[in-house]
């Protein structure tokens, strides 16, 4: 009869179920492991993508921030700009005015003068403002020597510069005085022609005009709607 020893089967089966254990064990650990690392891994990945998500969002909404603010601007400066437009009139040209003489002005001490207008032809609204310019030509259409006083004249007090805006077809005026004292005497400018020069202008008007001017002086008032004259 075979011999027994005594803990010989124990020592055989217990390390085959510790084995047995051990195995299950590491591969509970593993397993376990492996499904925190794989939780893990869709945690950071779904953070990043959360992350990316949320700058993306952010860009996104700078950019129709940005956007916004350009069309805001552009839309402020378009309508100053069409606010500028519509409170500002242009300026008469000289090519826009009419000039004509109105009333003859008559008188003693030598004194004379008459009313010019001006009129606005252009076929839209336009302004004046200030002085008008006045020079003198002979019969061949030069230049003679003259001065020109801004102010009071004989026949009307001055208005003073006034933004005088002219509908097409309105007209403004100034009154222009001299005096003739001896007609063909040395001093005296024999005149053929009356340049106006309308205010912020380079460019006149000519009108005829056969006076007798001592020394070339003429007196002007500033334009206006209506000037009235003292007789």
């Amino acid at each position: 009869m075979a011999r027994i020893e005594p803990g010989v089967g124990h020592k055989k089966t217990a390390p085959d179920a510790d084995a047995a254990h051990g195995a299950e064990y590491e591969w509970s650990t593993v397993t376990v492991n492996e499904h925190r690392n794989t939780t893990d891994q869709t945690l950071v990945t779904r953070s990043t993508a959360r992350r990316r998500s949320g700058r993306r969002l952010g860009r996104t909404v700078l950019a129709v921030a940005a956007v916004a603010g350009l069309g805001l601007a552009w839309a402020g400066t378009a309508s100053a700009a069409g606010t500028s437009g519509a409170r500002t009139t242009p300026t008469c040209s000289a090519a826009a005015l009419k000039a004509t003489f109105g009333e003859q002005l008559g008188g003693g001490m030598n004194h004379e003068g008459v009313v010019i207008r001006l009129r606005n032809l252009s076929g839209k609204t336009c302004a004046l403002r200030g002085y008008p310019g006045l020079g003198l030509e002979n019969s061949r259409h030069k230049a003679l020597t003259s001065h020109t006083h801004w102010g009071d004249t004989w026949y009307a007090q001055d208005p003073g510069r006034k933004t005088l805006t002219l509908k097409d077809g309105e007209s403004a005026e100034a009154v222009v005085a001299w005096t003739h004292a001896n007609t063909g005497t040395s001093g005296a400018v024999r005149a053929s022609y009356l340049e106006i020069t309308p205010p912020a202008s380079t460019q006149h008007k000519t009108l005829a005009f056969p006076e007798w001017v001592d020394h070339g002086d003429l007196s002007v008032t500033a334009l206006a709607k209506h000037i009235t004259v003292n007789h």
